[in-house]
């Protein structure tokens, strides 16, 4: 039975991730950090099935103990400081655990198993920020235009470093933005979507955002694992794009969510200049064609299926009283 690893496994991806894997037969191990407030709801219906073990990227030791005890086959690093906004106002912590951090677990990985563990970098479309073409491919060149998205290209590099260094199988995945209803609420995507089911349900008034003009390439986070696991299963380590290669803004999301549940959007929505980002991205598209002729990916779920998806998902909770 093939062992795997996951960092980041109480987040969105690494719930979709362990769910994927589970179902190929793995014996799925993750990461938690030690926290006062824990929080394993994206997991919780996985108990039983999956083992926890307390490790830190912020902890070189505490990373080569947890690849000690597990001894996996693969390692997916999908642990972050995965927030843009927050990027701002804590930059040295988003560099410590977004770029540092990566470099703690290659470390960890060079020292007890650098031939025998395939490992898998998060790598992000936000690296591209002021993006130097259209549609954004793997060779595009990057010009991040945040704390974070610095923080990401630090880590991508260091990937590549490693493969061609110590021959290490690595591979670096560059996700665009990719959604669910087990986004956390501070993603704009789930801000719009859980206002829409609130409002419908008259629990709230209004919806808060900043540009509505920026435009994303969004897909569905449980298709977007399954690249991550094709690349492990890829004869040589590389790097790929993973995009639905469409783009709609947050206006576009807005008028989806609120149509589902028959409301006006703009009866709702007030714009808040102190929701706008200090240095903007205002166009994200990606090319997955390399996706898709090497590894077979290609997303099957779509934009107006994605968020009418979250706004159910959302107004379920909104009547259970959960949200």
């Amino acid at each position: 039975m093939t062992r795997a690893l996951i960092t980041g496994i109480t987040g969105q991806d690494g719930s979709y991730l362990a769910e994927w894997l589970l179902e190929k037969g793995y014996e799925v191990h993750g990461v938690v950090r030690r926290s006062s407030t824990e929080n394993f709801d994206r997991i919780a219906h996985l108990t039983g099935r999956i083992q926890l073990h307390q490790a830190d990227l912020l902890d070189q030791l505490s990373l080569i103990d947890v690849l000690k005890r597990v001894q996996p086959i693969e390692v997916y690093n999908l642990a972050a400081m995965s927030f843009v906004p927050t990027s701002w106002q804590q930059p040295v912590l988003t560099g410590e655990f977004t770029a540092i951090g990566v470099t703690r677990m290659l470390e960890a990985i060079r020292l007890l198993d650098p031939k025998g563990i395939r490992f898998y970098q998060a790598s992000s479309s936000e690296m591209f920020g002021k993006v130097q073409e259209t549609p954004q491919k793997e060779t595009t060149p990057f010009y991040p235009r945040s704390p974070y998205g610095v923080a990401k290209v630090y880590g991508h590099y260091l990937t590549v470093n490693y493969r061609e260094s110590y021959g290490m199988f690595a591979c670096s995945g560059i996700l665009f933005n990719h959604e669910s209803p087990r986004r956390g609420l501070e993603f704009v995507t789930r801000k719009i979507t859980n206002a829409a089911a609130r409002i419908k349900r008259g629990l709230s008034k209004e919806l808060r955002l900043g540009n509505l003009d920026a435009r994303r390439d969004w897909g569905f986070a449980g298709d977007y694992v399954q690249a991550m696991w094709l690349m492990l299963q890829h004869k040589e380590p590389d790097d790929f794009v993973v995009a639905t290669g469409e783009t709609h803004t947050v206006r576009e999301a807005v008028e989806t969510a609120f149509a589902h549940v028959d409301l006006d959007w703009k009866k709702y929505v007030v714009l808040d200049p102190a929701l706008v980002r200090p240095a903007e991205v205002d166009l994200l598209i990606g090319d997955a064609s390399k996706a898709e002729r090497l590894l077979g990916w290609r997303p099957r779920v779509g934009f107006q299926e994605l968020i009418r998806m979250m706004v159910d998902a959302d107004l379920k909770l909104v009547e259970r009283g959960s949200n």
